[in-house]
């Protein structure tokens, strides 16, 4: 059934639409090199980097994905979001000083550095496979979902194609500059049209008394953060060993999110920018998870939990408002899609084009990076159909990347924190959990082991860790090349500490990481 937009619904969301791609065009004409179109010119400052971590994160998979997953199986999904926090202050505390100082483009570069070329390339293919199946035609798919409800009669795959064409022109054009600068419109855009819906979702059942009262009465298990073993959506075990793998993997060592952080224009500014992007994602509990529980309670025989945000969307929206919702849909659409294409586009010519030609200039890698950017997005447009074969979008998020990023976190978990690990080390984790995470997926996705896919994770990760520490262990020390400054030592914390002792509070990393850890401890307990 199509839904009637009102002029002024349209003229909002195209001059959002133009908008975005009128700076995009604006920005790029500063890129004159690499380093300008793909770290901007390594010149960004903490409120942008922690907006656009955001943005990039609360994409249209997110607002879709959160709002069904509290539909089926209650508020329980919110675990993914906190978890994040935790990710971000470890990368924060132990991380940001090695990667940023390194100097690299991609985290792959970095991997280079620490264990040579061929964990590079392994990690570099991951990483655009995932970017392109997971992330971005995850953001297409759940784009079009909305977009055919408003029209009914286009093709599933026009929507598609149409929303990577506009998503993809600025970000072909402005390079990282314009990804981040309109991922931190966006990020107030969307964040402010995520809680009038929250509002006016909360308006309809009566109150926030009402909405407790009666899925305490119904459901009570949607209302509480911890599952029990046999939960089928999110065992406790499931969260305590597999969510923080996703976690870490996703932040902090995803090229697409820590992309920004490589822009940082120092270590602080890119150590206060995660800690920014783990406040901001702390009220998604509210803004994107409940509206999805107070569904329950409107529409309780919805035929797909990819339907709720629409729903909410349309049904409870007044025309104007609406206009400013889709423009907020829209915005986490871009926000994510132009993250993924301008992620995919740096590996593809830092990670393979720049070492097979070291002769290309900065400029003519900046016109390779623009290919690739086109080239990407119409993969995606041509997988995101496919999704539709799932049950609903964040089972396809998350499962894709459990059985996958085991090796990822190993490699850089010990690559950064054991100056002992190695490369013959990093090779063997690779091969022993890449085997590990196919054997896994084939049992519980094809033969139907009863394991539920978020400890694939963890025997990835723990098959990975005992084949990279006997591998390091059996064969020689790296040499010293591949750990100085590569690897964190209790040394950079003192340095630190003696170049914080005259800044305020409010600057300390420190500081600033206990206090948000606080905060999501007591939320965690609140909802427990």
């Amino acid at each position: 059934m199509g839904v009637d937009l009102a002029t002024i619904d349209v003229v909002i969301i195209v001059l959002y639409a133009l908008g975005s791609i009128g700076l995009g065009v604006a920005l790029g004409r500063n890129n004159h090199d690499a380093e300008d179109y793909f770290l901007a010119g390594r010149n960004m400052r903490w409120p942008v980097i922690g907006s656009s971590l955001y943005a990039s994160n609360i994409s249209t998979t997110t607002l879709v994905g959160l709002a069904g997953a509290a539909y089926t199986a209650g508020i329980a999904v919110y675990n993914y979001e906190w978890m994040a926090v935790l990710a971000l202050v470890g990368f924060a505390l132990f991380f940001v000083r090695p990667v940023l100082r390194s100097g690299v483009y991609t985290m792959p570069e970095f991997l280079d550095r620490r264990y040579g070329p061929r964990v590079r390339t392994y990690f570099a293919l991951l990483t655009l496979f995932l970017n392109i199946v997971v992330d971005t035609a995850g953001s297409l798919f759940a784009g079009a979902v909305l977009f055919e409800l408003v029209f009914p009669a286009a093709p599933f795959w026009l929507l598609i194609v149409v929303l990577a064409l506009a998503a993809g022109l600025y970000t072909v054009v402005g390079g990282l500059a314009a990804v981040m600068v309109t991922d931190a419109i966006q990020a107030v855009i969307l964040t402010v049209a995520a809680a009038i819906i929250f509002v006016f979702a909360l308006d309809e059942v009566g109150g926030w008394t009402a909405l407790i009262d009666t899925i305490e009465r119904t459901t009570p298990e949607k209302l509480s953060l911890i599952r029990p073993l046999d939960d089928p959506h999110l065992p406790w075990f499931g969260l305590v060993l597999g969510v923080p793998i996703l976690g870490f993997y996703f932040w902090c060592t995803n090229q697409f999110m820590i992309q920004r952080v490589l822009a940082a224009r120092d270590e602080t500014e890119g150590r206060l920018g995660m800690l920014f992007a783990g406040f901001l994602k702390l009220p998604t509990l509210f803004f994107m998870v409940l509206p999805g529980t107070a569904a329950i309670v409107l529409y309780p025989n919805l035929e797909s939990a990819n339907d709720v945000y629409p729903t909410l969307l349309f049904d409870l929206m007044p025309h104007g408002l609406l206009g400013l919702a889709l423009a907020g849909f829209v915005a986490a659409l871009m926000s994510q899609i132009d993250s993924t294409l301008s992620s995919a586009s740096t590996l593809v010519t830092m990670d393979f084009i720049r070492p097979w030609r070291p002769d290309l200039t900065p400029q003519q890698l900046m016109r390779v990076g623009q290919g690739a950017t086109l080239v990407f997005m119409g993969f995606a447009v041509l997988w995101a159909p496919q999704i539709q074969r799932f049950p609903d979008l964040f089972s396809y998020l998350q499962a894709v990347l459990a059985y996958a990023v085991g090796p990822v976190v190993a490699l850089f978990g010990f690559g950064v924190l054991w100056k002992r690990a190695n490369t013959t080390g990093a090779e063997a984790a690779i091969v022993v959990g890449g085997l590990t995470g196919a054997v896994l997926f084939y049992g519980i996705q094809i033969a139907g082991w009863p394991l539920h896919f978020l400890y694939a994770a963890p025997l990835g990760m723990a098959a990975s860790s005992v084949a990279l520490v006997v591998g390091s262990l059996w064969t020689s020390p790296p040499p010293s090349e591949r750990v100085e400054g590569l690897v964190w030592t209790p040394d950079q914390w003192a340095d630190d500490a003696r170049q914080l002792a005259g800044q305020p509070w409010y600057r300390d990393y420190r500081v600033l990481s206990g206090l948000l850890v606080a905060l999501t401890v007591a939320i965690v307990v609140a909802f427990a």
